[in-house]
């Protein structure tokens, strides 16, 4: 992170001390940091975002395009076979998913046209990813919500076959790289947004993204962030279980 902070200072002009960067990987201590006076900018999901919006003034202005990846994103919900066949068969289920931290993201964005989730769904947030595939795979009321990544690599697993993917959502944002606070934010933070967006551009910032697995920052696709923050802001009501 110490790189990737003086690479953006650089690529912004700024003194190369002029940036810190810190990495948290729960919501809470994300959330925590983000309500201390210090952060202009951050990184987050975009199930982060939508759940945070408004209580930590967040505004977003680029998105991330991770190593080998896209700026998108799109979840696959993975189950026994045969177990899940529309939504109200997940009546009384427990969705694990790294994005469970916002069951309205799942409800809402990532799910949504699967259709309305029983209101007996609970939500575990983990990144013991294999641990619920092997619980699925073996037929508990388990299914596993997972990101790009995570579904590529379960092909690989000896259990495999025994899974299936049963939903999958729209393409949506990725990271998202957003101001925080309102009219007040640093000034410094516009500098460090076009900085970032020109971070691919130089040897050390294509080499500061490499070490955080990210191959560079673009503009961002307003119209899918607006799309993404109407379905979430009405996400179907549960079903009865």
């Amino acid at each position: 992170m110490d790189a990737l902070a003086a690479a953006v200072s650089s690529a912004a002009g700024l003194p190369r001390s002029a940036v810190s960067a810190a990495y948290f990987e729960t919501e809470e201590g994300g959330v925590d940091r983000l309500r201390s006076k210090d952060p202009s900018l951050a990184m987050v999901p975009l199930a982060f975002y939508l759940a945070h919006a408004r209580d930590l003034s967040l505004t977003p202005r680029a998105q991330v395009v991770p190593k080998g990846g896209e700026a998108t994103e799109t979840w696959t919900l993975v189950a026994k076979k045969g177990r899940v066949t529309s939504a109200a068969s997940l009546s009384g289920f427990t969705i694990v998913s790294l994005a469970a931290y916002a069951p309205q993201f799942i409800r809402g964005v990532a799910l949504r046209g699967f259709g309305s989730l029983p209101g007996d769904v609970t939500f575990v947030e983990s990144g013991q990813i294999l641990s619920a595939l092997r619980r699925a795979a073996a037929g508990e009321g388990v299914a596993v919500l997972l990101d790009e990544a995570q579904t590529a690599s379960m092909k690989t697993l000896p259990f495999a076959g025994e899974l299936e993917t049963v939903a999958t959502s729209p393409s949506v944002p990725g990271i998202l790289v957003c101001t925080v606070g309102g009219a007040g934010r640093p000034p410094d933070a516009e500098r460090l947004v076009a900085g970032l967006l020109r971070l691919h551009e130089t040897t050390e910032g294509r080499s500061a993204l490499d070490m955080v697995r990210m191959s560079r920052v673009v503009p961002l696709d307003e119209r899918a962030v607006a799309a993404s923050r109407s379905s979430y802001a009405a996400p179907p009501k549960p079903a009865s279980p």
